[in-house]
């Protein structure tokens, strides 16, 4: 049998009868490979791609059914998912509720999905240019003018990219060289270690503490220097629900003048800003020129699947994620950006009715986790809330979500894989409430009936 192969990509198309020895070989790996890692090959993604550590997509070394020892850069060792493997085993074997996972159990809305339906049947289904189609770029600089006031440049200072995942990926190996100082405010985002480790940086953390997780301004003061390349940080933040004050930005901001660094900000939840307006910190005095502000789709409209993400920055700082980009995806989903660009244009009462809807599900959840007699920090943005676990008497963090899946039928995650040092979040965990009512009801009552004060 004679099997005919064509590959393509952004910029060739070949076939077998073009280059016969590349098919050969190609054949060759796949005939030799496949027999031995079905399983493998049927789920090569062992790391989170959506915006929050992801408990049922990592495998676990019991899964992978080879008798070869794994393999990983050492950039990436330390890197394990096993407590989030656990916790899905655990949570599909006990009929948990997830309140752990950072995305929503409802659809996004209607013209979107319309949007990208229209666009598919368009036949706007080939690749898009590679920094983004020119609708979404306009639609993207437009509704930043309107958020923070400043003007950008949708060709030259726009780059759409698979989800802000990518465009931290992009920003940081495309701006960081190999022993730069980034600063990481703890907890942070788990992706940002990561990425950070791929680039080989070397990270500086300062931590953010409870109860109201305030800037540390003199320990920030001591540990940046003219040696720091960069801060990235997200506003509002996960997993806290903090959101960074004025005065707190405008810290950074001066810190960040006098000794040249850049900022990474990363601004997902900006619409879930609950008790105080979001502030972006490109738009404070002198900071556009040095700073990268990444967002995306699916927060704002509960699409987190679509994984359509940007970063905004001024051309200079735009050519290195770019150059980035162009490497890691090429391009994103074309019928998905037109409609992210109709999303983007939605009224002025889409945000209003979103903002309180998730303020009623935040009281929901905040006064459900009081009754049951945790300790809740505050939450003023995202869809996170972070309470202090120690008057149930377990010894950690994991301990407790370990409990609480197979006790009481509840999903939260332990907090400390948000941290450098795991010990420094030991007694905390996070709940999300971008869950419908009734799903928020459930588990509220779930913790009352079953979990019991020590």
């Amino acid at each position: 049998m004679q099997i005919q192969c064509t590959w393509t990509c952004p910029h060739m198309r070949f076939s077998e009868s073009t280059f016969p020895s590349l098919s050969k070989h190609l054949h060759r790996v796949i005939a030799n490979t496949a027999p031995k890692f079905p399983s493998f090959l049927a789920s090569m993604s062992t790391f989170p791609t959506q915006k929050d550590p992801v408990l049922v997509s990592n495998q676990d070394e019991a899964t992978l059914n080879t008798t070869q020892p794994l393999q990983v850069a050492k950039r990436l060792e330390k890197f394990k998912t096993t407590i989030f493997t656990q916790m899905s085993m655990l949570a599909i074997k006990h009929g948990a509720i997830n309140l752990g996972q950072g995305f929503p159990n409802f659809d996004g809305p209607e013209f979107v999905k319309e949007a990208a339906i229209q666009a598919i049947r368009d036949g706007k289904n080939q690749y898009a240019r590679g920094y983004g189609v020119p609708d979404l770029n306009f639609a993207i600089a437009d509704r930043f003018k309107k958020d923070s006031g400043l003007s950008v440049d949708p060709e030259k200072e726009v780059t759409v990219t698979s989800g802000c995942t990518e465009a931290i990926a992009a920003t940081v190996l495309g701006l960081i060289n190999p022993d730069d100082e980034v600063i990481l405010f703890a907890p942070f985002y788990d992706s940002y270690e990561a990425t950070l480790s791929m680039a080989g940086a070397k990270i500086k953390c300062i931590t953010l503490k409870p109860p109201d997780f305030a800037l540390p301004i003199d320990e920030l003061k001591s540990t940046i220097s003219k040696n720091t390349r960069a801060i990235l940080f997200n506003t509002p933040h996960n997993p806290t629900g903090k959101m960074f004050t004025r005065e707190e930005l405008n810290v950074i901001a001066s810190l960040c003048i006098e000794n040249d660094v850049l900022v990474f900000s990363d601004e997902v939840y900006d619409k879930l800003s609950f008790d105080m307006d979001h502030i972006s910190i490109a738009s404070l005095p002198g900071m556009f020129e040095r700073t990268v502000t990444m967002n995306s789709l699916g927060k704002t409209f509960s699409l987190t699947g679509w994984k359509i993400g940007w970063a905004i920055a001024p051309p200079h700082l735009t050519w290195g994620l770019r150059q980035a980009h162009s490497f890691l995806t090429f391009a994103t989903s074309t019928p998905m950006q037109w409609a992210t660009a109709v999303a983007l244009r939605a009224p002025d009462s889409y945000f209003v009715e979103l903002k309180r809807d998730y303020m009623e599900k935040r009281a929901i959840l905040v006064e459900g986790l009081k009754a049951v007699g945790f300790k809740v920090f505050p939450s003023s943005g995202t869809y996170f809330v972070v309470v202090d676990h120690t008057p149930f008497g377990l010894e950690n963090d994991v301990a407790f979500c370990e409990y609480l899946i197979k006790e009481v039928g509840v999903v939260a995650i332990p907090t400390s894989v948000f941290y450098l040092n795991p010990e420094e979040g030991k007694n905390l965990v996070r709940f999300t409430f971008c869950k419908d009512e009734g799903t928020l009801r459930a588990a509220v009552g779930r913790m009352k009936e079953k979990l019991m004060r020590k």
